[in-house]
């Protein structure tokens, strides 16, 4: 019961955040900011400046933005697992790229370093190219540059 519980409560946060910033972001929702600073200002001489009223901006605006760092942090995960996902698709579907890319944001940070220099000497051999149609995979860059430097 308590997973199916929390399983409804994560699609209705995922529903919710996709909408609210949708709407965030619309040019909508920035008129109604802008006419809310509006009216507020508008009201400074009748409240006279005061603190409570300088206090309902910085209090509003707080809560908004705190509660908007949530919403776009889920959205901004969602977007990057639906990449991630579409990334591996495209290296599992394609022949010649390399599977060990496949699920490489879960590598640590020495492990990314390494494969970090391997793409490095893999520019370097395509920078030595003159063919500009010329391609290499990680895994038979340097065996594919030698071959093609023997036959020349």
């Amino acid at each position: 019961m308590k997973k199916k519980n929390k399983t409804s409560l994560s699609q209705f946060f995922t529903k919710f955040s996709a909408v609210v910033i949708k709407f965030t972001g619309s040019p909508a929702a920035f008129f109604i900011a802008l006419l809310v600073i509006v009216i507020w200002a508008a009201c400074g001489p009748i409240a006279q400046f005061n603190d409570t009223w300088q206090l309902i901006i910085n209090t509003s605006t707080t809560i908004i933005t705190f509660l908007m760092v949530f919403l776009i942090q889920q959205s901004q995960n969602r977007d990057t697992l639906a990449m991630q996902l579409k990334l591996n698709e495209l290296i599992a579907s394609s022949k010649d790229a390399s599977n060990h890319l496949i699920d490489i944001e879960d590598l640590t940070e020495e492990e990314l370093e390494v494969l970090k220099k391997y793409y490095v000497k893999l520019a370097k051999l395509v920078k030595e190219e003159q063919d500009i149609r010329c391609t290499h995979s990680l895994d038979e860059a340097e065996e594919t540059h030698n071959e093609k430097h023997n036959k020349k």
